[in-house]
């Protein structure tokens, strides 16, 4: 079995925000490997949020933040299930990072089954309609489209978008902190403001 140094523990709790002896197992059974460590750790972490997910939630903390220059304004409900967690630094720090993301990246829904299905028909029915989608034999023309939704949704939903300049979503980020926290986690809603937008 591999050496498990403390340095290699540290910048993989760094990494992922698990805990030190759920680290240190992960390395062992990654026989030292980083990126294999991390990816078991993503997948103990996406089990862990899968049993929490229907829990319900209803403490959490509402946030707010200003862009510099006072021209973008976000306010945020993040929910967990217990006040203790609303106070916690790592849930804290969560939603302010949360709030951050919709300031900068501008989501218009915050998962895909919270838009309205009229709306979703509409962006469907709009890629279909496009020409380069229309050059294309009708049998693949359903398989283009959602792909194409799914472009979409990496851009107007908040869950779906990439996490600043990480290689995971959002999604992702708010699963591994439930993996962390010990508690299920949701956005419930936010408001962006933009100096001089209608929407």
């Amino acid at each position: 079995m591999a050496e498990i140094s403390a340095q290699d523990v540290k910048a993989l709790r760094e990494q992922t925000g698990a805990g030190f002896m759920d680290c240190k197992r992960a390395l062992e059974e990654a026989g030292g490997d980083l990126d294999r460590a991390t990816a078991l750790l993503r997948e103990r972490g996406l089990a862990a949020a899968a049993r929490k997910a229907d829990r319900e939630v209803r403490e959490g903390l509402v946030d707010s933040y200003i862009h510099l220059g006072n021209r973008v304004g976000v306010l945020i409900e993040v929910n967990c299930e217990t006040d203790f967690v609303a106070r916690t630094d790592e849930f804290r720090k969560l939603v302010h990072d949360l709030a951050i993301q919709v300031a900068g990246m501008a989501p218009e829904h915050v998962d895909v089954d919270r838009i309205p299905p009229e709306e979703l028909e509409r962006k469907r029915a709009e890629l279909a309609a496009d020409e380069s989608v229309q050059k294309k034999p009708e049998a693949i023309r359903a398989q283009i489209v959602e792909g194409q939704l799914r472009k979409w949704y990496a851009q107007a939903v908040l869950y779906e978008q990439p996490f600043r300049d990480t290689d995971f979503t959002v999604r992702e980020l708010v699963t591994q902190r439930i993996a962390t926290i010990g508690e299920n986690i949701r956005v419930r809603r936010f408001a962006r403001f933009a100096l001089g937008e209608d929407r």
